[in-house]
């Protein structure tokens, strides 16, 4: 399907790399090597990868890139998608000063740098750790946490400001032939909301805000705006870091019994596994379509440090849910109550 109105074609499923970069364990080359390969064979005719500077301070970068080469992939067939804001730093300590607890045995810290000239240092850094790919999709990475670091007022509009600098940087390399289409990944999508007011995004990566768990209906209005629009639609981290399908992580966090939300969170996910058990249906598959099935989404970006599960969740992203499993989630308040006249089967 095409991305938006830019007249990209993305597959349904696109594949997430954190975990080549060392998200929560550290994995030997081989094994990071055996999943790009599982996400190739999934995609023979094209795919689409998703990586970050900051995931692994680069690391997951460098790993696809090498991954690619060693695999001869031919270079007419990889899409990369790079959100960009973070560069390589010196690792001065065992762990970097970034989300600490969350990146596992890194040789590099990263930094944020959100800029005009941020955003090229930061492309320019990307491609070089790609070893010879090319990153066609950019956008700014966290640009909520950019602004969640405002001292004051007027130090949160001078952040905003760096941010729509940022975009003027990125806008050039579109218009210099060297990108072919602009975005935003946000895991607070009302940021993402405000810089769309002030600058035409092509698409738009949504992550940990609309899945099966939690879905505000204003979220939801405003995606149906972003379809009518024209602007593509990338849902992601639809598990909540694993927690819905029976992490311990929830958002990145690990959770605590003393958390407020603990006791909510498990019961949800204790009557939703029940759900899925009677239906016969794995409970990362009712995520996956649940998150596919909304307004103007193109595609999800999926993450996962299995073979097996990558090419599950590659088949998950294709086969639709019956209407019944749908109906028996509302009746047990497991999906909001404004979803009970949306459909959930774009394909009926």
């Amino acid at each position: 399907m095409e991305l938006g109105q830019i007249g990209i074609d993305v597959p349904s499923m696109i594949i997430g790399t954190s975990s080549l970069g060392n998200l929560y364990e550290a994995k030997p080359y081989g094994q990071k090597l055996e999943l790009v390969l599982a996400a190739l064979e999934c995609f023979p005719n094209g795919i689409v990868f998703d990586s970050a500077g900051k995931y692994g301070a680069g690391l997951a970068l460098e790993t696809l890139g090498q991954a690619l080469y060693d695999l001869q992939v031919p270079k007419d067939k990889v899409l990369i998608s790079n959100k960009i804001g973070w560069k390589r730093a010196p690792l001065k300590d065992i762990e970097p000063t970034f989300e600490r607890d969350v990146w596992k045995e890194l040789a590099y810290d990263a930094v944020q740098d959100i800029s005009y000239q941020g955003m090229l240092t930061c492309f320019e850094e990307g491609n070089k750790l790609l070893k010879g790919y090319q990153t066609q999709l950019v956008s700014i990475h966290d640009p909520d946490e950019y602004l969640d670091q405002a001292v004051s007022p007027k130090d949160y509009e001078r952040r905003f400001s760096d941010i729509l600098e940022g975009y003027a940087a990125l806008e050039e390399l579109k218009q210099a032939g060297k990108v072919k289409a602009i975005g935003v990944g946000s895991k607070n999508w009302k940021v993402i909301q405000k810089i769309y007011q002030h600058y035409p995004l092509d698409w738009v990566m949504i992550a940990n805000s609309m899945t099966i768990y939690d879905h505000p209906e204003e979220l939801f209005n405003f995606m149906k705006l972003l379809e009518k629009e024209g602007v593509g639609i990338v849902n992601s981290a639809v598990f909540h870091s694993g927690f819905l399908v029976g992490g311990e992580c929830f958002d990145y966090q690990k959770m605590k019994k003393t958390d407020s939300d603990y006791q909510k969170r498990h019961l949800w996910r204790t009557q939703y596994f029940a759900l899925c058990e009677a239906f016969a249906i794995d409970p990362a598959h009712g995520c996956i379509q649940f998150a596919m099935q909304l307004p103007g989404v193109n595609s999800l970006a999926l993450n996962s440090t299995s073979t097996r599960r990558v090419q599950a969740n590659a088949m998950f992203c294709e086969t639709p849910i019956p209407d019944s499993f749908w109906d028996a989630c509302k009746e047990q308040g497991l999906i909001a109550g404004y979803l009970s006249e949306f459909k959930l089967n774009k394909t009926e």
